[in-house]
């Protein structure tokens, strides 16, 4: 990125003020004898092209550095020896072909040259590079200046036509001379920086962590559906190619997949190695890389970046094996169809996930979120005894209803989530001794379901009075 520093180092060249021996230099360049007559001409038209410069930097400026494209630095220190004289011609004026002398023709050739080089260049790195909307921006801006220079340059060759003292003529004459010259330069540096200097590289945004679809390795395992899975049986052998140190997927090794994480000073815990519930894919913490890892039929994608076995995150397949979500210090949850990820910091598990939102719970609070991660309603989350079922919390398919299962499954309440508002709370009664084992979500037609944990029965639950109806 332009440097700010650099920036302002030419906006302080640009102001400073007219010295002795710029107006020294210009005078033996230009064989000129300054009079009491003509000193005050000499004197404003170079604080004129001071302030107009500066004006043109105001611009240039914060362009140049919001856009990190050095070009408008050169376009804002040349613009006003250029536009400066883009006027409509004047009738009174004359010609005065001696504005040109002194050696202005090979100024005028370099010119030339400039262009032609700008256009070979330009148009080499538009057809190599393609068409950028910063190319093209400079493209036009040297179209501009391409038709300014020779409209400004047959400007300063006109002067007044009445007769003026001979000392003033000369003045008049040596500054349209000196501001074909700085014409020519000016228009030269910008086509030629327009053609070539090219916006700074933008920081790389960081990439999302999980990969394109990897073909697999001759040494990698792959699969179609994982019927079955079994976790490695020895950490520490002298055997590193037996079987028992790998996860097995369908009876056969499974490489590529870590078989355990060590903590500091703590023993071997197996890695985390999931397989979603229509048993299509699996997620995994990779042996060599250390990242964790989608892998299905078509392919591997990675959820993470490198990892240590302290950073290693729980994984947990949602929303019908569409949704990966890994919890670590907070959730990062990935959508397996479009890649796309939403993080929600502090959250500690989540309990359910559709289409309408998210249900998740943090160290203090059940949250309702939708799939941007803003939180549509929040409940005071309570904390479970030892050795007791946590509260468990359901999210119906549309997002207007929520369902939280309590008190070990003895009580079950209602919530609105956009207002917030509990809306019922029963106590399902069971035959016998039978008892909530676990809710099961919602059906096709709305109900909500649960099953009792003794005889392992599905039944309705109608939210507002709590009866039971037995699902055929």
């Amino acid at each position: 990125m332009i440097s700010w520093v650099a920036a302002v180092i030419v906006v302080l060249v640009a102001a400073m003020p007219v010295t002795q021996e710029r107006l020294t230099r210009f005078t033996a360049l230009l064989d000129l004898s300054v009079t009491a007559a003509n000193a005050r001409q000499v004197i404003d038209h170079f604080a004129g092209l001071r302030r107009w410069r500066l004006i043109a930097l105001v611009f240039a400026v914060p362009l140049a550095c919001f856009t990190d494209d050095p070009f408008y630095l050169v376009l804002g220190w040349c613009a006003a020896s250029i536009f400066l004289h883009v006027r409509p011609p004047t009738p009174t004026l004359r010609d005065h072909g001696d504005a040109e002398g002194h050696g202005m023709e090979i100024y005028r050739k370099a010119w030339l040259l400039g262009v032609g080089g700008a256009v070979v260049a330009g148009g080499y790195l538009l057809t190599d590079h393609g068409a950028t909307p910063a190319r093209l921006t400079h493209a036009v801006i040297m179209i501009i200046v391409t038709a300014a220079v020779p409209f400004a340059a047959r400007n300063l060759r006109t002067g007044p036509t009445t007769e003026a003292p001979d000392d003033t003529t000369q003045a008049g004459l040596a500054i349209r001379q000196w501001s074909t010259r700085n014409l020519y330069l000016a228009g030269t540096a910008v086509v030629l920086a327009g053609a070539i200097l090219t916006p700074g590289q933008p920081p790389q945004r960081e990439l999302p962590e999980h990969s394109m679809p990897r073909s697999f390795r001759n040494d990698m395992a792959m699969f179609t559906k994982v019927d079955k899975y079994a976790a490695p049986t020895c950490p520490w052998i002298d055997q590193m190619d037996d079987p028992c140190r790998y996860w097995l997927v369908n009876g056969q090794p499974f490489p590529q997949a870590a078989p355990y994480t060590v903590k500091k000073g703590k023993a071997p815990r197996q890695a985390p190695f999931v397989r979603s519930p229509d048993k299509k894919a699996i997620v995994y913490l990779g042996r060599d890389d250390r990242r964790m890892a989608y892998q299905d039929a078509k392919g591997i994608h990675h959820l993470t970046g490198n990892l240590a076995d302290a950073e290693v995150p729980t994984p947990a397949f949602l929303g019908q094996s569409r949704y990966v979500a890994l919890t670590k210090n907070g959730t990062r949850i990935t959508d397996t169809k479009t890649w796309t990820t939403v993080s929600i910091p502090g959250a500690q598990r989540v309990h359910a996930l559709n289409r309408s939102g998210i249900v998740v719970t943090t160290a203090s609070q059940v949250l309702v979120l939708d799939h941007r991660g803003k939180t549509r309603m929040s409940l005071p989350l309570r904390k479970a005894r030892k050795n007791t079922r946590e509260d468990t919390y359901h999210l119906r398919p549309d997002g207007k209803r929520l369902v939280a299962i309590r008190d070990f499954g003895s009580r079950v309440e209602t919530f609105d989530p956009e207002t917030g508002r509990r809306l019922s709370s029963v106590t399902p009664t069971f035959p016998g001794d039978d008892f909530l084992d676990v809710g099961l979500g919602w059906s096709e037609q709305g109900l909500f379901l649960v099953r009792s944990a003794l005889s392992e029965r599905v039944y309705y639950l109608n939210l507002a009075t709590g009866e039971l109806r037995r699902r055929n």
